[in-house]
């Protein structure tokens, strides 16, 4: 493959592609940007896409003019393993299940330091859901299937940096603040593939990320605009010899244009290394401390007076991480290499939640507080020292309460992988073999403090903590530790039955233990364990050297979280992701996918053009959902609710030339309950507070159809210009799993941005978002509208209860890059 960008001055990029996956830099960006995505060995933890050249070793300098390329594409399909030696990489002809890579220069064309952005933007299947209400705290759909921030969310894709886990200990939560994006090489979506372990139901999001053999000099970025935004990052990478350093500092600031929204993040990654002819070490470490105003949904009847309104408050995050990785490998001979890793990671989070509640004066005594008198009548609430509560309040306040967690998660963990080149009975044949072993564990506290609502739904403490409340319902102060020990042990091999056909198969063996302590009393200790073995088998065909056929079968198991195993019973509701009871046991998730395309790439007058169709079906076993209390507000508990599926197509196409660079793709992603089913509900068409689940209804959450379209093109070598459009079909709210309310609208966005390039050094770039300002939301639930006055409205009680995420209004932003 040729290199197809052109430069100014120094500046240049090579051309990667699988298919329609083009890792050449888009016009917005100068192309030296792709030299931090590619490489001359550029390679992924799991399955990355690679240009190798007749280079023995990196460039040394980014100055330096492309290498010659050989006509071989290379993939990687190692779950673990970070860094993987050039030659045990794999045609990526040969995997068979779709394959979709975004690379440092599609990432920095967003102009965004969060990668949510690229992925939207690059992956067919992939949209963003606004759960939190705060843009770096997204949660990522791809298929159906959700890595997302929000505790109490049932998680079904694994995500790994550097080949390591980074799915929280607690509740499998991915905190995609946590990864600095400006030091982000590549990132792959896999599928099918049963060697990544836990939770890759959906499959796997793989971030790799840059070091100081495939990104040497210095760049500082500096962007502002709309809702005060503020951000820079700055990184710099060098080789001397045989060793090689890396380092990239991240700073944002964001007031957002919701109230309460404000945003600051700040982020460090750095990386030494060490390299032979037949060896690499690698020593990296990062830290992050971020803050987050997550206003959450809001109802529409807000929203319609004002659409950067909230509803209760506050709502704060607090994120801090530390992390050390020791990544290694050896060629131990000229057919077998030896991988390996050593980690730890430690993770703090802090929230503190305004909400309604279900505290109110007792019916038969006014002068004391009682909890939800609906279900326990005249059971007055306790405080933290047993007694009943008094009530101080007087009688026209709103009463709400202050709910607060603390999660602190260390985790420890290693890897060994051993790959053979070695040819069968004459033919090519890779085989590879792991391990991997991983220990964390979490300290969980939870309280709630009584308080009032004010007319801008901002609840003010009153120094008044619940203790627990009895039966059915706890609201108390939850102390717990949970321990989580995930072994696994996984063997993969393709072997060449032809030069055009290839098949794969093998499998890995999970095994999970969770031991719940709890530090105040015993409600909430238990041990659970879970254990399976997930096949995998599949099988590519080379059609013609333009043309490959793909096919395969896999299954995957989740594991049910700390977090769900203590919140499981429907007779006795938490607040998700604050206050654990006692409950029985969840059957673990077994997905079961079947997935199978074609793939080409062809050379044309006019430019590359790369395609690629594919249709999956993923059948999973006792799924587990969120469920929402028909009785309390904000409460809940987690259910397996049998089978679900979810199908669909994608396909996409990319045409990349000198001056034009253009992509397409559509998605179409059918989520559907399988099995008959009574589930509680707070929707306003719940019969008893119950809705009845039938064979065929849709999963509320996932939209059915995306169409995502980009351009950019080359005015002059300097002068670029591009925009990208995205169409989200409509879903439904969460809470109608029957599908009778009225759907949340689909939506479109449309972007555009444009760069030029002053000198070799600086480069000025500007973008506007959402260009023609629609409102949309991409997120609903329903919500109690008794609980608290719409002060809005003269204190009317609300008359809708729909509850959705706002979309950011239109957006302006301007920076300036220097290249060093």
């Amino acid at each position: 493959m040729q290199p197809v960008c052109s430069g100014v001055g120094r500046m240049r990029a090579r051309l990667l592609s699988i298919g329609t996956i083009s890792m050449c830099l888009a016009p917005a960006i100068d192309c030296a940007q792709a030299q931090t995505a590619t490489g001359d060995s550029e390679v992924l933890p799991a399955i990355e896409v690679v240009a190798p050249t007749t280079a023995a070793k990196p460039s040394r300098s980014r100055r330096a003019a492309p290498q010659p390329a050989r006509n071989l594409r290379r993939v990687f399909v190692y779950p673990t393993a970070p860094t993987p030696t050039a030659g045990s990489g794999m045609d990526v002809d040969k995997v068979p299940a779709s394959v979709n890579a975004v690379g440092a220069g599609q990432i920095a064309r967003t102009g965004s330091l969060n990668i949510a952005d690229a992925l939207q933007q690059q992956v067919p299947g992939i949209i963003i859901s606004d759960t939190t209400g705060n843009p770096f705290q997204p949660d990522i759909q791809f298929r159906g299937f959700v890595a997302s921030p929000v505790a109490g969310t049932p998680q079904g894709l694994a995500v790994y940096q550097n080949g390591v886990r980074i799915n929280e200990a607690f509740g499998d939560t991915v905190n995609w603040d946590l990864i600095p994006t400006a030091a982000i090489r590549s990132v792959t979506v896999v599928t099918n593939n049963p060697a990544f372990g836990l939770n890759a139901l959906g499959g796997a999001v793989n971030v790799l990320m840059k070091n100081g053999f495939n990104y040497q000099g210095a760049e500082i970025n500096t962007m502002g605009g709309s809702f005060g935004r503020i951000q820079s990052s700055a990184q710099w990478g060098k080789q001397i010899d045989n060793f090689a350093v890396y380092g990239a500092l991240e700073g944002v600031r964001d007031q957002g244009f919701r109230n309460f929204s404000e945003s600051k993040v700040r982020r460090f990654y750095g990386d030494v290394g060490y390299k032979t002819d037949s060896s690499e070490f690698h020593l990296n470490m990062g830290v992050a401390s971020n803050n987050f105003g997550a206003t959450a949904t809001a109802p529409v009847e807000l929203l319609q007076n004002y659409w950067g309104a909230t509803y209760t408050t506050p709502q704060t995050t607090a994120n801090r991480v530390g992390y050390l990785n020791f990544t290694g490998k050896v060629e131990a001979t000229p057919t077998w290499t030896i991988e390996g890793s050593a980690r730890v990671r430690a993770f703090q989070q802090k929230t503190v939640d305004g909400n309604p509640t279900e505290t109110r004066p007792c019916a038969a005594d006014s002068g004391l507080l009682c909890f939800n008198e609906e279900t326990a009548p005249g059971a007055p609430a306790n405080g933290l020292n047993g007694v009943q509560l008094a009530n101080p309040f007087p009688a026209d306040a709103v009463l709400g309460q202050i709910d607060r967690t603390t999660t602190r998660s260390t985790t420890t963990g290693a890897t060994l992988q051993a790959t053979n080149t070695d040819q069968v009975f004459g033919h090519n044949n890779q085989f590879m073999v792991g391990t991997s072993f991983d220990s964390s564990v979490t300290r969980f506290g939870a309280t709630a403090e009584l308080g009032t609502v004010g007319p801008n739904y901002v609840v003010t403490g009153s120094g008044i903590f619940l203790g627990p409340s009895g039966t059915p319902i706890s609201i108390g102060p939850v102390s717990l530790r949970a321990t989580n020990r995930y072994t696994g042990l996984y063997a993969l091999d393709t072997f060449d039955v032809t030069d055009a056909f290839s098949i794969t198969g093998g499998g890995r063996f999970n095994y999970a233990s969770v031991v719940l302590q709890d530090q105040i009393g015993t409600d909430l200790n238990g041990n659970h364990a879970f254990s399976r073995f997930n096949p995998t088998i599949g099988g590519t065909y080379k059609i013609t050297p333009e043309l490959t056929a793909y096919a395969g079968y896999s299954e995957a198991n989740r594991a049910p979280t700390p977090l769900e195993l203590a919140c499981a019973d429907p007779a006795h509701p938490c607040i998700i992701g604050a206050f654990l009871i006692s409950d029985p046991p969840l059957k673990q998730v077994v997905s079961r996918t079947v997935e199978a395309g074609l793939r080409g790439t062809k050379e044309l007058n006019i430019g590359t053009l790369g395609w690629k169709v594919g249709a999956f079906r993923a059948t999973n076993a006792d799924d587990i959902l969120a469920i929402p209390s028909p009785d309390l507000q904000g409460f809940g508990y987690f259910q397996n609710v049998g089978r679900t599926r979810r199908q669909g197509i994608e396909a996409q196409v990319n045409l990349t030339s000198k001056t034009l660079q253009l992509y397409a793709s559509y998605a179409l992603v059918d989520a559907r309950f399988l099995d008959t089913l009574q589930v509680g509900s707070n929707s306003p068409f719940a019969v008893d507070d119950v809705v009845q689940i039938l064979p065929g209804n849709r999963i509320p959450a996932i939209p059915r159809n995306r169409v995502k379209f980009g351009i950019d093109y080359s005015v002059t070598d300097a002068f670029k210009v591009g925009g990208d459009a995205l169409f989200v079909g409509s879903q439904y709210f969460v809470g109608d799993e029957s599908n009778q309310a009225p759907r949340l609208p689909g939506y479109s966005v449309f972007n555009l941005h444009a760069s030029y390039q002053i000198n070799k050094t600086f480069q000025i770039y500007g973008r506007v978002d959402n260009i023609f300002d629609n409102r949309y939301a991409t997120y609903g639930t329903f919500f109690d509208t008794d609980n608290v006055p719409n002060f809005a409205n003269g204190g009317a009680q609300f008359t809708d209860a729909r509850s959705v995420s706002p979309a950011r209004p239109r957006a302006f932003y301007a920076g300036l890059k220097a290249t060093f």
